[in-house]
């Protein structure tokens, strides 16, 4: 089984984090490594640091080994 990681988030509506405005969707990835992931999820939430409403995390994808 193989593993990607995903760094995804947006602005929220409010600071509840319930629902994110469209369009403002952003997608990192996919990283082999989580290590790789989280140096780009810490650098997209460095620079949206200030605002406060942008959320960001990582995700993990597991891809299942194909049935032979």
């Amino acid at each position: 089984m193989s593993r990607r990681f995903w760094v995804i988030g947006g602005e929220y509506q409010s600071i509840k984090f319930d629902q994110m405005i469209g369009g403002t969707e952003k997608l990192y990835g996919p990283f082999v490594e989580r290590n790789d992931a989280e140096r780009t999820w810490r650098s997209v939430s460095e620079r949206h640091r200030s605002e406060c409403c942008m959320r960001f995390s990582i995700v993990e994808e597991r891809a299942l080994a194909a049935v032979s």
